[in-house]
């Protein structure tokens, strides 16, 4: 990966859609070489995607939380099983398995606290495998880089 390759990633990441005739400008390449890296970029899987970012609160969510879950037993039957029910989670939009006193990390996204609470007792509260449950609610988000 070269310096070209490293400008292509940072405008893609910034703007999934441009074209390529307006890449190749921003990149300082002609178009084909510039579609030429592209494609090698997404062949070796350094792009793997290209996805829209959703305004949060027309799509009716007003409550986002980082929940930590501990599990009662660290065996690998015992994630597995509880990676499968939470996969199955809408809410969840994220789960990562983590160091640290809880096992996983989890970016849980409803409409509202009640909609929360919900999940929290009908979802997380049902399954076998989780023994806590530490819940850390979004106040504001002044930086959020994710693509």
């Amino acid at each position: 990966m070269d310096r070209f390759d490293e400008k292509i990633l940072l405008e893609l990441k910034a703007d999934g859609r441009l074209t390529n005739v307006e890449l190749s400008q921003r990149v300082g390449l002609s178009p084909s070489a510039t579609l030429r890296r592209v494609q090698e970029l997404e062949k070796q899987k350094v792009i793997t995607g290209y996805k829209a970012i959703l305004n949060q609160t027309k799509m009716g969510v007003g409550f986002v939380a980082y929940v930590s879950v501990g599990l009662a037993n660290h065996s690998k039957k015992s994630q597995l099983d509880f990676e499968s029910h939470i996969c199955l989670a809408k809410q969840v939009v994220e789960c990562h398995n983590i160091t640290g006193a809880s096992e996983y990390l989890l970016r849980v996204e409803t409409s509202d606290l009640n909609a929360y609470k919900r999940f929290h007792a009908d979802v997380l509260g049902e399954i076998p495998q989780v023994n806590s449950i530490t819940t850390m609610v979004v106040m504001d988000t002044p930086k959020d880089d994710r693509g």
